[in-house]
């Protein structure tokens, strides 16, 4: 049997709770978000513990909708996690580069995206790279509807109740049939 040694404190990682969004507007939609779900519970560290059905919303740029761009399909995951966020932060873009994602226009259009909507209701821009919550969550209905599929309580650090936050938000979203 391995035990510490006698008075030796024994530190246990228990994990957090995450909010992931996924979003997909090119080649097969629903296969590529079920594949990036499948990626993510193959992963150490990130249990999934539940996914929303999928949801299309037409694509948002920064002057509003692009009407010539193609649709997204949207599914946000509640994930626990034994990962820190930068951590976490890498599994996501893995998943995203092994499902064909180029970075050559903020914006653009894209095979996937995942973003960290929440990690543990941490509010932080201490580092660059990541900004928690998502720093656009509050304000886009194609992450707040799926999120109160499978947390109907849910609360976004810093802004409230999703609930009252997807009321507000102005993006359409319809519920898409299939589910990953």
């Amino acid at each position: 049997m391995n035990a510490a040694p006698i008075g030796k404190p024994v530190r246990m990682r228990v994990g957090v709770p995450a909010v992931l969004a996924l979003g997909s507007n090119l080649g097969d939609r629903a296969e590529t978000i079920q594949a990036a779900v499948d990626l993510l519970r193959a992963e150490p560290g990130v249990d999934v513990r539940a996914v929303s059905r999928l949801y299309e919303t037409p694509a948002l740029k920064p002057e509003g909708i692009d009407e010539e761009a193609p649709a997204y399909l949207n599914a946000v995951a509640l994930v626990h996690t034994l990962l820190e966020p930068l951590a976490l932060l890498g599994v996501v873009n893995r998943v995203e580069d092994a499902l064909g994602r180029v970075r050559e226009e903020r914006w653009g259009d894209r095979t996937i995206d995942i973003d960290i909507v929440d990690y543990d209701g941490i509010v932080s821009d201490d580092d660059p790279r990541i900004v928690l919550p998502h720093p656009r969550a509050h304000e886009r209905a194609f992450v707040l509807v799926p999120w109160l599929d499978v947390d109907p309580g849910a609360r976004l650090a810093g802004y409230g109740p999703v609930a009252e936050l997807a009321r507000q938000a102005g993006d359409p979203v319809e519920l898409w049939e299939d589910r990953p």
